[in-house]
Parts: C-alpha cells; sequence; structure tokens
C-alpha cells in the first residue's frame, strides 16, 4: 500500500511538473510575441524576452504589471471630443518669428493643435506664491472649477484647498477633482474620502484599493492643472502639500514653479483635464461652464502639448527633441531628475558638438538619492560633447523648464526622465515670447554657480561607481 502511495505522489508531481512547464513555455511564449510587436527600443524587447525565458511566471507577472501598455485602447475609445469655439484666435506661421517656424510646424504636427496667440502668463514661485493665486481663483470661481494633482495631501495646504472646493460647491459651482491614484497614497487616500464625503466629486486616476486589481501600478497622472470658469489656468510642476511653503520652513522644502494663464489657451488645458476626467470617471465635460468663449488676454502666443502611454505616446519628447534639433544659439534647461533616454541624451549631445551652448541644471541632491546615482552613471557623454551640468544647492527644486535661443519656452509637469517622456500622463506649454523666455532664462541663470566636471565622476569611489551603473540599468521605470 506504502509503495502504491508512493508511486502516485511521484506521478502526480512528475504531472505537475510537466504542466508547469508547458505553462512556463507558453507564458514565455506570449511575452516574447508581444513584445517583439510592441517594444520598439531593441535592448528593451531583448530584457523582457530574456526575463520571461528565465523566470516565465515571475518575469511575465512583472511585464504584465510594468511591460504592457494597456492604456491606449481605452484612452481612445473614451477620449472627449475636443470643444470647438468659433472665433478663436489662431496664428498663422507667419506671425512667428522665421528660425522658429520649422519648430512652430513641428509641434504642430506632433499634437494636431494650433498655436494660439492671445494669453497672458503669470510666473508664481513656491506655493507660498502659487496656493494664494489658485485659491483666490477658486474662492471667485462662478461656473465651474477643475483640479487635477499627482499629490493632494491632506495637510494644512490640502485642507485650504478643500475647503475653498467645498465652498465653491456650496455656492453652486461645478466642481470636479482629479488625484492619482498613487500619487496621494495608494491604500488611502485621505483627501479623496475627504472630498467625497464632502459631496465633491472626486476621481482617482488608476486606481483600485485592492492591489491584485490595479495593473497599471507604472502609468500615472503627473499632471497639475486647475481651471476656473473656463477662463484663468494653472499649471506647472507644484502638487499640493506643506512642504512646497517654502517660507515656512517646512522639514523637508521643495522650491517649484507654476503657473497662471489666462486666453485661449486656456481652452487646451480643459480639453486636457475634460478628456483625463472622461477616461477615468466615463463623465463628458461640455457646454458653457466648461468651455466658454475665450478672448485675448495678452500677447503671448502657446499651445499645449500632452503626453502618455495611449495616443499622445512620446509626444513631450518628440516636442523637445524638435526645439533641440531647431536651437541655433542656446539651450538652457532644470529639471529635478535627468535620466532622459540615449535618443534624446545624444541628440542633445549634437547640439552641444556643432556649437549650440547647452546647460543642464539639476539638483545636488534631489528627493530620491537613487535617481542622484543613475544620473552621475548616465552623464559622461553629454559632459564629453561640451554640454555644461550645473549643480543647484539645496533646498531641493522641483522646477521643470526649458528655455531655446531665447525665444521659445517649455514648461509644465514632466521631468527630463523616461518616465515623465513615456509612462506618465503630463502636460506641457510651449511659449513663443521673448520676453517670458528672457524671466526664465535670469532665475536659471541665478543657479549656475557650482559645475558637476568629468574629473569629480571620475574621482568617484570604485563601489560607488558600481552601484551608480547598476541603478542606472533601471532607468526607464525610475
Amino acid at each position: 500500500m506504502e509503495d502504491l502511495l508512493h508511486r502516485w505522489l511521484q506521478a502526480t508531481g512528475s504531472i505537475r511538473a510537466d504542466v508547469l512547464a508547458v505553462l512556463g513555455i507558453v507564458l514565455a511564449l506570449l511575452v516574447t510575441v508581444h513584445a517583439l510587436l510592441r517594444k520598439r527600443e531593441i535592448g528593451t524587447a531583448i530584457g523582457w524576452i530574456g526575463l520571461a525565458w528565465l523566470s516565465p511566471i515571475f518575469g511575465t507577472a512583472l511585464y504584465a504589471i510594468f511591460g504592457v501598455n494597456r492604456v491606449s485602447r481605452r484612452a481612445r475609445q473614451l477620449r472627449v471630443r475636443p470643444s470647438q469655439q468659433a472665433g478663436s484666435p489662431v496664428i498663422p506661421d507667419a506671425s512667428v518669428p522665421e528660425d522658429l517656424r520649422p519648430l512652430d510646424r513641428a509641434v504642430r504636427r506632433i499634437t494636431r493643435l494650433v498655436l494660439l496667440g492671445g494669453n497672458d502668463f503669470s510666473i508664481l514661485r513656491n506655493g507660498d506664491a502659487a496656493y494664494p493665486a489658485m485659491l483666490e481663483a477658486i474662492g471667485g470661481a462662478t461656473r465651474s472649477v477643475a483640479l487635477s494633482s499627482y499629490i493632494f495631501r491632506n495637510d494644512g495646504a490640502g485642507s485650504r484647498f478643500f475647503e475653498a472646493l467645498v465652498a465653491a460647491r456650496a455656492r453652486g459651482v461645478e466642481v470636479r477633482v482629479l488625484i492619482d491614484g498613487i500619487g496621494s497614497g495608494y491604500f488611502f487616500p485621505a483627501m479623496a474620502r475627504r472630498l467625497r464625503r464632502a459631496g465633491v466629486p472626486v476621481g482617482l486616476f488608476m486606481h483600485s484599493a485592492l492591489p491584485w486589481r490595479m495593473p497599471f501600478l507604472n502609468l500615472r497622472t503627473h499632471k497639475k492643472i486647475l481651471i476656473v470658469d473656463g477662463r484663468i489656468a494653472f499649471t506647472g510642476g507644484i502638487n499640493i502639500a506643506d512642504e512646497n511653503l517654502v517660507a515656512t520652513s517646512p522639514p523637508d522644502p521643495v522650491r517649484d514653479t507654476h503657473f497662471r494663464i489666462e486666453g485661449p489657451v486656456v481652452e487646451q488645458l480643459s480639453q486636457a483635464f475634460s478628456a483625463d476626467w472622461a477616461f477615468v470617471m466615463g463623465e463628458e465635460l461640455d457646454g458653457p461652464r466648461w468651455f466658454p468663449p475665450l478672448g485675448a488676454a495678452g500677447e503671448i502666443e502657446a499651445r499645449v502639448v500632452t503626453s502618455g502611454p495611449d495616443a499622445d505616446i512620446e509626444k513631450i519628447e518628440f516636442a523637445v527633441m524638435s526645439a533641440i534639433t531647431c536651437a541655433q544659439h542656446s539651450i538652457r534647461l532644470v529639471t529635478p531628475y535627468f535620466l532622459p533616454s540615449e535618443i534624446l541624451s545624444t541628440t542633445l549631445a549634437l547640439a552641444a558638438t556643432r556649437g549650440v551652448r547647452v546647460d543642464v541644471i539639476i539638483p545636488r541632491a534631489s528627493n530620491h538619492s537613487y535617481v542622484d546615482w543613475a544620473t552621475r552613471a548616465h552623464v559622461a557623454p553629454l559632459l564629453e560633447a561640451g554640454v555644461r551640468i550645473w549643480l543647484d544647492e539645496p533646498p531641493f527644486d522641483h522646477s521643470k523648464l526649458l528655455v531655446v535661443d531665447g525665444e521659445w519656452s517649455f514648461v509644465g509637469s514632466a521631468n527630463w526622465d523616461m518616465r515623465s517622456f513615456r509612462l506618465n500622463f503630463e502636460l506641457n506649454v510651449e511659449v513663443y515670447d521673448r520676453a517670458f523666455a528672457d524671466r526664465l532664462d535670469a532665475f536659471m541663470r541665478t543657479k549656475m554657480d557650482a559645475r558637476l566636471t568629468a574629473d569629480e565622476l571620475a574621482r568617484r569611489p570604485l563601489p560607488v561607481r558600481l552601484r551608480d551603473a547598476a541603478v542606472r540599468l533601471m532607468l526607464p521605470y525610475l
């Protein structure tokens, strides 16, 4: 009897091993087919395929979470038809300076949006300047308030926005709030619960309270948008949290730059929010409450550029590469994280090689040490090509600004890394205005005191260089 039981257990184990082997082959083949058809970068495809064959179950699980873009079909199905306003001012090519016309033409084809004139931009530094202006706008709202934020903390700063939004809702204003499903706390998004209890419609972007029902961990909305009555907009890099109130000396202060915008380009920001809201909540926002007729408010020409792992994939990165390619004299940028793709790094290096002055300003120490490590392992070819990299002293600055030839500016939520350019949902605004570019340029020059040199990188001890190089291997997901 014991011998019979032993043979049965051996046969069962053999069957299980055979089943697992077949399952592993099937899973590895599925990953291989999907990666071959969908992954454009050869190294990425090889990496995923190799992982799937070496560890079929574990590798397939990782690929399902981090490697598959499931957003494309849903995003296209739910995208809101843009509201078209008769008489919206459109700037023809002839109004753009001749040297910028190729760039205007390229970004128009990338975005399928026209460049709009008649806009006004105000620059707001840190939450100390941005929050009062944003709260004042919400306090004056009469029709609608649309707010999207990656981080919306349930702290002192968040509470002031909570009170303003609830008050606007109480006086009959249509309010919609969109918060990223991870940025403000995965399991306990306290501000979302608080707003819902107060009757404010809130959407959590790609979120489920059950982790195993949440296949979108790697795809986040990083946009920061506030639109009031469809007429006044705020966007840039600032989240909603106490750490952005630098004047109050928080434990870990975060400096940042935000923008107040009026004019026809606000409609393009409203379209971006409306598309995201429809994607998350299935509700279309339309009509004069959200899309009123807009007249000129200034003299600045601007256009919104959105990007994400859907129909907008790589649009911000393509706009940036177009600007770098068109640059004739200077490129200056500030970013909190600098881990560009190989093709973008090459584009910057080639600009420096042909004599364009390229200045990249990064924090001496960001709020993510592992990003700093990977950056040190990533920038040597840029330094060799003549790109100047400057180290901004603490406190940490989260601003994302780009100025080309002192005429064209690019501002918004996208960092200079592959996560922002290819995985996150981001929103930037391109601005064709010399005075605006001069103001950003002057601000960035105040940060150009200490340079990162090739000698400094070479002096790192071997264990540090190995650590940095190892972390760099995770570049697409940092």
